[in-house]
């Protein structure tokens, strides 16, 4: 009896995967052992650098609230004990917009810690 291999299935994989691999340079866009290992890999990156992005983000709004604080002779380090300690609810992504886009919003807060 003949060996049934089919052949709609593995077509429709390879094309599935060719398919994302369009915009790619060379063979990395259309030979289909480059092209699958390209878009692995690139999968992986793309899964590493979601959580990467958070913490680079972070590392943004900390140094946006250190420069602000320095603007009122305190230290980031300083102003977050502070902020803890009296119990103010703001994070470090609302206090580095505050300190980045409303200078005056920003300083009442630093006013009332002192």
């Amino acid at each position: 009896m003949p060996r049934s291999v089919n052949s709609v299935a593995s077509r429709a994989r390879r094309k599935k995967i060719l398919k994302q691999t369009k915009g790619n340079f060379l063979a990395r866009r259309n030979v289909w052992t480059v092209a699958k290992n390209t878009l692995e890999k690139g999968l992986a990156y793309a899964y590493r650098d979601r959580k990467r992005k958070k913490g680079e983000f972070r590392a943004i709004w900390i140094q946006r609230i250190n420069a602000g604080a320095r603007e009122y002779g305190m230290t980031y380090s300083e102003l977050m004990g502070k902020i803890n300690a009296q119990g103010i609810a703001l994070n470090r992504k609302v206090l580095a917009d505050l300190a980045m886009n409303h200078p005056e919003a920003f300083k009442k807060v630093i006013d009332s810690l002192k």
